[in-house]
């Protein structure tokens, strides 16, 4: 689970994601890694239903915005 609260968190997230790329990541080329974000974005809250987060996707937050660049990063 990634715990993200602030802009400098998230900013510090993204930089870990960037050295990940491209070794960690299924989607390489940007328009697989939008529509997988599209498709993520659409199931991440059944994601934090399943693991009892108790996160309403629909609140903006920096850790929802982390959890669908993550997601999108792998998401088929």
């Amino acid at each position: 689970m990634i715990n993200i609260h602030s802009r400098k968190e998230f900013i510090n997230f993204l930089e870990g994601l960037l050295k990940e790329y491209p070794e960690n990541w299924e989607n390489h080329k940007m328009e697989d890694f939008l529509e997988a974000m599209i498709r993520y974005s659409d199931a991440v809250q059944q994601y934090y239903k399943n693991t009892d987060q108790g996160i309403n996707a629909d609140e903006a937050q920096w850790k929802v915005f982390a959890d669908i660049i993550k997601g999108a990063s792998m998401y088929e």
